[in-house]
């Protein structure tokens, strides 16, 4: 039974991979600046894709202000469960081009892997669901519905007005998140918590204009270096995260070496690594702090003066057992306590998301741990990440009855979010095959 399906999975492989390709052509950038329009197109051509797998009813999900998701559905037979497969369509900005090799919008395929943005984060996961389809000759032994978000890339804004308005259409017994990555290259897994987020735009003054730095300095201090003094105190010497009030714990350390963290970063030789504790704990368990973006004069255009304002994105990722709310609240006040020299401190709360557990056990669950074990040959891990998809939560949240999976095709070194964004082919067929095999044991 399973031979039959990884035959047909390789059989259909190759045209996947041109698909995934197709996708990636597509500058789907769902962040704000970027036209509309490659949206539209992208989800146009995903909605033609599931047409031509097999699903029925398949149409654009659209609300007011918000960039279009795609849905369809198959029936499955009487009494067999419903799987509802979710993936995203948009992306990340590309970043600068010229830390590209080729353009992040001309795919390309070098030592087994397709390079591209969006190849691993979530075009990847989109070819995942529709090889799936394709392994049962699209009439798969349970009932499918999926849904191609077209917003997660910023945050699921309008989710729950989403969720509002299509609840029913999308309602399943299973819902299977197909946006995480695997342990490492040919070692699958599935991902049982997820760190939250909150963010917020710190602004720091110190006059009402700029003033000139040979007549005021040595008095006054400028903004920048107010900001950066006010950010240090975001942590200690040693690195540990110094907002009071914040949970933090530990996880199992699992066989993570520093060696191969630091080479799946790119780490410089000799940086050092932050806080204390076990490598996982630091990643899954515990806050982390981090400024994503200062806006202050650039190089280009420093004379001497004082600047009198800059501003900084400071993000923070929560652990499990962490309320958002809670957390933003701390963060604010830290900043406002800390606010060097007697300077105006002012902090903008932006997103904020709240972490997640998923549950273990359960036929669903253990579905797709034979289904990796028999996809990949060896067995799978249970593993937090340390980034926030907010949506789960929002989905368990709907689906109260619902067993809900994190699964995806990427690795740590996909560099999603990153330029060379990459997807390995090997593991992405693997997934196509486990998935089609969890299904048919979830049937069973």
């Amino acid at each position: 039974m399973y031979d039959e399906l990884r035959e047909r999975v390789a059989a259909a492989f190759p045209a996947l991979v041109d698909t995934l390709a197709d996708l990636v052509r597509v500058p789907s950038v769902s962040a704000p600046g970027y036209p509309p329009e490659p949206l539209r197109e992208s989800a146009g051509k995903v909605a033609e894709l599931l047409r031509q797998a097999g699903f029925d009813g398949v149409r654009l999900l659209e609300l007011d202000g918000a960039h279009p998701s795609v849905y369809g559905e198959i029936t499955g037979p009487a009494g067999a469960p419903t799987v509802l497969l979710y993936a995203h369509h948009d992306v990340q900005p590309p970043g600068p081009a010229e830390h590209w090799e080729t353009g992040p919008f001309e795919p390309h395929v070098t030592d087994g892997r397709l390079y591209g943005r969006g190849a691993s984060d979530d075009k990847g996961g989109i070819i995942m669901h529709l090889g799936t389809v394709a392994a049962f000759d699209g009439s798969p032994p349970v009932g499918l519905k999926v849904v191609i978000e077209g917003e997660e890339e910023i945050g699921s804004a309008h989710l729950g007005d989403f969720l509002a308005e299509y609840a029913p259409l999308l309602a399943a017994d299973v819902i299977v998140i197909g946006d995480s990555a695997n342990w490492r290259v040919g070692q699958p897994a599935l991902t049982t918590s997820l760190r939250g987020l909150v963010s917020c735009r710190v602004e720091v003054r110190t006059a009402a204009n700029p003033v000139h730095s040979g007549m005021y300095g040595g008095v006054f201090p400028d903004a920048v270096i107010a900001l950066a003094r006010l950010i240090s105190t975001l942590h200690d010497d040693e690195g540990n995260v110094t907002v009071a009030g914040l949970v933090s714990g530990d996880s199992n350390p699992l066989d993570l070496t520093e060696d191969e963290i630091r080479d799946q970063m790119g780490a410089v030789p000799g940086l050092q690594t932050l806080g204390a504790g076990s490598l996982t704990g630091r990643l899954w368990a515990k806050p982390a702090i981090s400024v994503l973006a200062v806006d202050a004069p650039p190089l280009s255009e420093a004379i001497n003066q004082l600047v009198n304002v800059a501003r900084a994105k400071v993000s923070m990722r929560i652990p499990p057992g962490q309320d958002a709310d809670a957390a933003m609240n701390a963060l604010r006040a830290h900043l406002l306590e800390h606010a060097p020299w007697g300077v105006d401190v002012t902090v903008t709360s932006l997103e904020k998301g709240n972490a997640f557990n998923l549950a273990t056990g359960g036929a669903a669950f253990e579905a797709w741990v034979e289904g990796m074990r028999r996809a990949w040959g060896v067995e799978p891990v249970e593993m937090g990440v340390g980034g926030s998809i907010p949506f789960v939560a929002d989905f368990s949240r709907r689906y109260p009855e619902a067993a809900i999976l994190l699964t995806g095709c990427g690795d740590p070194t996909s560099a999603a979010h990153a330029p060379n964004e990459s997807q390995h082919l090997g593991d992405l067929e693997r997934s196509i095959l486990a998935q089609a095999i969890a299904l048919r044991l979830l049937a069973d």
